[in-house]
C-alpha cells in the first residue's frame, strides 16, 4: 500500500498551523488518489494523553480532513522500533551516549564548537571501555546512530533540491523509550506510507531520516515540507500567541467551515502564512 500521513504528537490541542500541515497532507493525498492515515506520535508518556487525542481527532473531522483505516498510536509499536535499533546495532551503526542536555546544549554553543548547525559533537562516539565504565556508572546511555556525517541529497516538492548532513541522533531514549527519529522512519514504512507532507521545520531532520530509512533496507518517501504558519514578527506560530485553536477562534465567531476555507486558500500562496491576529 502506499498512503500518505498526519502524525501529530496528542500532547495539546492542534493550533492553525497544524491544522493547514493536516489540510495540506489530506488534500495531496486525495488528489493522488492514495489513502490517507493518521498516526499518533505519543512517545512522551508524560505530556500525551488519550483525551488530546481525542480532541485532536474531533478538530480534524470539523475541518474534514477525514482519514482511511484506525488510528495508530507509536506507543503500541515499540516492538517494531527496538527490532530495527537492534538490526542497526548488530551492523556496528550505533554507540551509547551519556550526554545530558546541558552537556549537549554547553557543547554545541561553545564559540568555534566542533558540531555545526547544531549536531551532536561526537562527545561519546569513541569513548574507551574504561570511561564508559565512568559514565554508564552515573547515568543509563541513550543509543545514538553512528551517521558517518554522512551527505544526504533528495529533491522536496516544495523546497526543491536539499542537500544536508546527516546526525548522530538520538535513537532510543536513555529511559529505553524510542526516539522519534527512528520511530517515524520504522513507522512510515510499516504503514506503506510513500509521501510525507509535513511542516517545514522537519525540513533539517529529513536527511538523517532518510539515512536511518537507508540503513534499514528501506525506501525513501516522497518529501513536501509545506511552509509554517507564522506571526508578522516571523516566529513559528504556537499556542501563547492566543486564538489560534479552533475552540479560541469559535469563541470569537469564527466556525471551523470558516477557518478550513481560508487555511486552504493560503496553501494555493507561496511561502508561509502570516498569522494577524485582527483578521480573525
Amino acid at each position: 500500500m502506499t498512503g500518505g500521513r498526519f502524525a501529530p504528537s496528542p500532547t495539546g490541542e492542534l493550533h492553525l498551523g497544524n491544522l493547514r500541515t493536516a489540510l495540506a497532507a489530506h488534500r495531496s493525498a486525495r488528489s493522488h488518489a492514495i489513502p490517507f492515515l493518521v498516526r499518533m506520535e505519543d512517545l512522551d508518556r508524560v505530556t500525551s494523553s488519550i483525551g488530546h487525542e481525542q480532541s485532536q481527532l474531533a478538530d480534524l473531522a470539523a475541518v474534514d480532513v477525514d482519514h482511511d483505516g484506525p488510528v495508530v498510536r507509536q506507543s503500541e509499536r515499540f516492538d517494531l522500533h527496538l527490532d530495527a535499533l537492534a538490526r542497526l546495532t548488530d551492523a556496528g551503526l550505533t554507540y551509547e551516549c551519556y550526554c545530558t542536555r546541558r552537556e549537549i546544549r554547553e557543547a554545541t554553543s561553545a564559540p568555534h564548537g566542533p558540531a555545526p548547525e547544531g549536531r551532536y559533537p561526537g562527545t561519546c562516539r569513541d569513548l574507551t571501555d574504561g570511561q564508559r565504565a565512568v559514565r554508564a556508572a552515573a547515568r543509563p546511555p541513550a543509543i545514538r546512530l553512528r551517521s558517518g556525517h554522512e551527505v544526504v541529497t533528495f529533491t522536496d516538492a516544495v523546497a526543491g533540491m536539499v542537500t544536508g548532513i546527516a546526525d548522530d541522533a538520538v535513537l532510543r531514549r536513555n529511559d529505553g523509550v524510542p526516539a522519534y527519529q527512528l520511530a517515524v522512519v520504522v513507522d512510515d514504512d510499516d504503514q506503506g506510507i510513500d509521501e510525507v507532507v509535513r511542516g517545514d521545520d522537519l525540513l533539517g531532520s529529513t536527511p538523517t531520516q532518510i539515512l536511518i530509512g537507508r540503513l534499514l533496507g528501506l525506501a525513501t518517501p516522497r518529501y513536501a515540507h509545506v511552509p509554517l504558519v507564522v506571526t508578522t514578527e516571523g516566529e513559528r506560530l504556537a499556542k501563547r500567541h492566543g486564538a489560534v485553536t479552533l475552540r479560541e477562534l469559535a469563541s470569537r465567531g469564527i466556525d471551523a467551515a470558516t477557518v478550513r476555507d481560508r487555511l486552504l486558500a493560503s496553501l494555493e500562496r507561496p511561502g508561509p502564512m502570516v498569522f494577524r491576529p485582527e483578521e480573525w
